[in-house]
């Protein structure tokens, strides 16, 4: 009996000892872009939005910190809503529909008859501190025509903005405008090639 005791003393004690080292991180998201497009209405025209992909270090919920040319690490104390991929691709779904320009636009398994695929890959989505402390998006872009599996154009986006302030928060901020400004050129673009 003074066995059990002893064990479940200590099990509390344990749990109560990992509660207290696990800090909570603050946890951010992306705005949607609003892009301002003056194209026409692409009559019927149905996009899917595939899923980026991104390097392990982007395609998981840590923000990237760059501090050298071959030297990362992750803000400390922060967290990304999803996986970072998931954040872009939904993010890209709202810019577009936004537009009102699109008959559809949708994510795979959600029964578009598509017309276009819009492929992206997240090549640089990170502060960098070795040369100030700049937020660094980079995304290129692949549209695939759908109905013969060609692609129609591929162009790399890249955006930069400076971080402006202290804290977790200024260094979202300033991924959130460089993401902004890539997605409104990615938008525009895509709108104008299909």
């Amino acid at each position: 009996m003074k066995t059990r005791t002893t064990i479940a003393a200590l099990l509390l004690a344990l749990s109560v000892s990992a509660c207290a080292s696990s800090k909570k991180l603050d946890t951010f998201d992306l705005s949607s872009a609003s892009p301002d497009v003056s194209s026409p209405k692409k009559q019927g025209r149905q996009i899917l939005i595939a899923a980026p992909s991104a390097l392990k270090a982007l395609d998981g919920e840590n923000i990237v910190v760059r501090s050298g040319p071959n030297s990362i690490s992750f803000l400390k104390g922060a967290q990304w809503a999803d996986r970072l991929p998931n954040i872009v691709q939904s993010r890209l779904v709202q810019a577009f529909e936004s537009t009102g320009r699109l008959g559809g636009v949708g994510r795979p398994g959600e029964g578009l008859a598509i017309d276009y695929q819009v492929i992206s890959d997240i090549r640089t989505f990170n502060i960098n501190v070795s040369s100030g402390r700049i937020a660094i998006v980079e995304i290129a872009i692949k549209i695939l025509n759908d109905k013969n599996g060609t692609v129609r154009a591929a162009r790399v986006f890249r955006a930069t903005s400076r971080v402006s302030g202290e804290g977790n928060a200024s260094y979202i901020a300033a991924l959130d405008r460089a993401f902004d400004s890539a997605s409104n050129d990615i938008v525009t673009w895509t709108l104008s090639v299909i």
